[in-house]
Formats: structure tokens, C-alpha cells, sequence
């Protein structure tokens, strides 16, 4: 593989398939892995006929987690193959939590550094944006959040495994679109009584700030909890039930006042995770130069900034204003393209 050839990365996600080309273009489209993998490679194959032909493929993963594989490793090889399916003999090479890439070969046998590399990939290559002094880049998706400190342009994470990442808060498992609210909190407080909320997947966070209206509504999006369209109606019925209530039995004034606790309630997990990262990234507090947000939540970092007292006299700079919306949705996708790109001279 030669540097002058058209890169194509896959950022393959338990819920989600984005793919981006080093040009800047990219496409995206829900995939729940976990009930059919037996079609990934023909989702694959879909995704990239909708970009320019590609010389090569540069992939990162994380949906060997999803439960339809034995083991993360089970994982890796079965979503490589599907990957090698659709590349029909095209070259590829896969990001690593080292910081560098791999044959499909390699990445087979190295399957633990392979696994869950995305973050690793996309603060890799935000971090020429903050080239000079401490920086933190926080991702937020659907599901996730990354929380990753950056000195001088390279990722300095404390975690390089998902398990380890959980442990030092640089992963945090909630997101703007599929966390269960009941994952959030077990009560709210409404007419000045606390009242328990439901134990069940009635409702997630996408029905949250769709409520608030950090989100827009899009009928075309039916992964909800209940795969309705991702409506404020069905917004609201969905959130009525974690009261185990229907819209008849409460108004609208009420239901948005649950969201905004649950919004709050998330926002002060994601400002507790962010002090306990800069606590061991850094033995001394200092002031962090430049702040990094992406994502399909980055109004929800953006908030997290400004409640943070650590963060909110940093620069922030937000990736989405840096690329086109497509591109900014697939940020994983494009960082591993351009990757690949400047590092990768021959593979063959």
C-alpha cells in the first residue's frame, strides 16, 4: 500500500457501521451486530458502495463486545473476515491501541489491542490540534463516552483495554441515544416526593434530550426502547413509563422536569469521571491548555465543560466545526483513513 492511494477507514460499531474517506467524505447507517453478524459483511459492502472506490481499507473496531460472539476475540476474527470479504482482496490494515497499524493477520493473533481502538485512533489524530501543553479530548456517542487525556499532541491514556479504561473513567458506558435511563438513576423527585423509577429498558436517553430538546426528532430512527420512531411523542410515552405511568396519567410540564433530573444526573457521573481522569493523568491539578469535543453529544460535553471548574477556562475546540457534518458523525472513521494514509507505506 502506497500513500498515494485512496484510503477508505471503517469504524465498526456494535450499533453503528461509519465509514470515511481521506477526501472527506463519509457515510454512516445503524447495524445491530448482535442480531444478525452473519450480515456485516453485506452491510459492509453496501456502506462502501456509497463512497468513491477504495484502493485500501484501514479499520477500527468495537462491536467484537457485542454478545453474539464467545469472546472478544471470537469477535475480532469473525468481523476481520467480513472486513476481507468486502475489501475482495483490496489491502487492509488494522488500528491498534499501541498506536500503530496491523495486517488482518496480526490483528487476529494481537486481538486484545485491537479491540475497542477507536478512541485511541480518533485522539491520535485530533491531538495535532493541540500540539503544544495538556489537552483532554472528550468523545461522546450513543452509547459511550471517552475521556482522554492528550500531552502535547499524543494520547497519554491510562487504560489501553476496555476494562482498564472503565477503571480509570477514560471510558464512561453512557451516551446521548441508547443508555437506559434506569442505568442512570433508581428515583426522581417530582410535586416534592421522591418517586422510584421502573427497573426496565422503557425508555433511554435519546428520549431524554429529545424532551429537552438537545435532539431533534428524526421518524426515521426507530432504535428506541421500544422501536417507535424517535419522536417527542413517543418520547414522552416511552419516559412515562419508567414512572410506570402513560401520558394520560401525567403532563408534559412533569415529564420534562424527569428528563432534565435525568440530563443532570448524567452530567454529574460525566463531571465526577473527569476530575478522577485528570487526577491520574496529572500528580498536580494543572490547567489544561485545550479541550477537544466530538460526537454525536458534544452539546452535552460542551455542557460538561462548562460545568467542570477544571475545564472551563480551556479552549475548547469542537471537531464537528472542524469537518462536515457526515464527516464529524464518522470521526473514527476518517481519523483511521487519514492515518493510514501518512503511516502506512507497504502492507503487501
Amino acid at each position: 500500500m502506497t500513500t498515494n492511494q485512496h484510503i477508505i477507514g471503517l469504524d465498526i460499531g456494535g450499533a453503528n457501521l461509519k465509514a470515511a474517506s481521506v477526501d472527506g467524505q463519509a457515510a454512516s447507517r445503524a447495524f445491530a451486530i448482535w442480531r444478525e453478524p452473519e450480515r456485516l459483511g453485506e452491510q459492509l459492502n453496501s456502506l462502501l458502495a456509497s463512497l468513491p472506490t477504495a484502493d485500501a481499507l484501514a479499520v477500527t473496531m468495537t462491536a467484537e463486545l457485542a454478545d453474539c460472539f464467545q469472546t472478544k476475540e471470537d469477535g475480532v476474527r469473525r468481523i476481520l473476515e467480513s472486513v476481507l470479504h468486502a475489501a475482495s482482496g483490496r489491502p487492509v490494515v488494522v488500528w491498534q491501541t499501541g498506536g500503530e497499524f496491523v495486517t488482518v493477520a496480526d490483528a487476529m493473533e494481537l486481538s486484545q489491542f485491537v479491540a475497542a481502538a477507536n478512541w485511541h485512533a480518533l485522539a491520535t489524530f485530533s491531538g495535532r490540534l493541540a500540539e503544544k501543553g495538556d489537552a483532554l479530548l472528550i468523545d461522546i456517542g450513543t452509547t459511550t463516552t471517552d475521556i482522554i487525556p492528550i500531552q502535547d499532541g499524543i494520547p497519554i491514556p491510562w487504560g489501553r483495554t476496555d476494562r482498564q479504561r472503565l477503571a480509570s473513567h477514560e471510558l464512561v458506558y453512557t451516551g446521548v441515544g441508547r443508555t437506559p435511563v434506569c442505568s442512570l438513576a433508581n428515583q426522581v423527585t417530582l410535586d416534592d416526593h421522591p418517586i422510584g423509577l421502573a427497573a426496565e429498558l422503557f425508555a433511554t436517553t435519546r428520549d431524554v434530550y429529545l424532551l429537552t430538546g438537545d435532539q431533534q426528532e428524526d421518524a426515521g430512527c426507530c432504535d428506541t426502547a421500544d422501536g417507535r420512531p424517535a419522536t417527542r411523542a413517543n418520547a414522552s410515552s416511552r419516559l412515562a413509563r419508567m414512572l410506570c405511568c402513560d401520558t394520560t396519567e401525567i403532563g408534559d410540564d412533569q415529564l420534562l422536569e424527569v428528563a432534565q433530573q435525568i440530563a443532570s444526573i448524567q452530567l454529574e457521573r460525566l463531571v465526577r469521571a473527569v476530575t478522577r481522569v485528570i487526577g491520574i493523568s496529572q500528580d498536580d491539578p494543572y490547567p489544561l491548555e485545550t479541550i477537544l469535543i466530538s460526537g454525536s453529544g458534544s452539546f452535552l460535553a460542551r455542557r460538561l465543560v462548562a460545568a467542570h471548574r477544571d475545564l472551563a477556562a480551556s479552549r475548547q475546540i469542537d471537531l464537528g466545526d472542524c469537518f462536515s457534518g457526515d464527516v464529524a458523525t464518522a470521526a473514527c472513521a476518517f481519523a483511521v483513513a487519514r492515518l493510514a494514509q501518512e503511516r502506512v507505506i507497504d502492507f503487501l
